[in-house]
């Protein structure tokens, strides 16, 4: 195993494992929060749910934490490798011009993207490590709010306007990041011959849904609040 990351194939093909990883949580976490647009009280049962179930918080939250750290630093690993590489980046990419530029700037995207990462654990995660762990509530409920706490949190910091325009900036590039990264993905692994036409429209529909869609839920708390 060791050895296979010491070669520029078995970097890629982690770095694609790690991002298809990342995808299927990202979709799960959308599909999560579209419930407080739609549903809040069923937003917040499997809210509480996600958050007190063993399995969820010691056993898949680690493995998340540790697949966005592996895909960050991997991504920095073939950043590297790519520029000591005469600039050759570590797929070729066919698609529109914004793809193209994306595709020359995958690791200031990135890096957006783990600013964005870092305000949302500031946001959501480190306050609910402070209530479970610190604290000792895993009730999930709250002191003046009827039912479980969580709605009521997502709602409130979508107040401030400044905080919805960051999210909405973050997520622009992580559709910008999505749009290459999921051909990419499925080239490294050898997964796209002959059909990557398709390939390509499943991406672009993926990459550009999933933040519309993350963007729409902000903006639907911030004006409905």
């Amino acid at each position: 195993m060791a050895q296979l990351f010491q070669t520029s194939i078995g970097r890629k093909v982690a770095m694609a494992l790690s991002a298809f990883f990342l995808m299927v949580f990202l979709l799960q976490h959308f599909t999560i929060n579209s419930l407080s647009v739609i549903n809040p009280n069923a937003f917040n049962e499997v809210s509480h749910f996600m958050g007190t179930n063993p399995l969820v918080q010691f056993v898949l939250q680690p493995i998340l934490i540790f697949g966005v750290v592996f895909h960050f630093l991997m991504g920095f690993v073939l950043d590297i490798q790519n520029r000591r590489a005469k600039g050759q980046t570590y797929v070729t990419y066919n698609g529109a011009a914004n793809a193209k530029w994306v595709s020359r700037h995958m690791l200031f995207s990135g890096l957006v993207i783990l600013a964005f990462m870092a305000l949302h654990f500031v946001d959501f995660w480190l306050p609910e490590v402070n209530t479970k762990f610190i604290q000792g509530d895993w009730s999930g409920t709250a002191q003046g709010v009827e039912g479980f706490r969580y709605y009521e949190e997502l709602r409130h910091k979508f107040v401030n306007p400044y905080r919805v325009g960051a999210y909405s900036v973050a997520f622009v590039f992580l559709a910008l990041h999505l749009n290459h990264g999921f051909t990419s993905a499925f080239q490294s692994v050898g997964s796209n011959w002959g059909r990557k036409k398709i390939l390509q429209t499943i991406g672009l529909i993926y990459s550009y849904i999933i933040p519309a869609g993350f963007i729409g839920i902000a903006l639907f708390h911030h004006f409905t609040h």
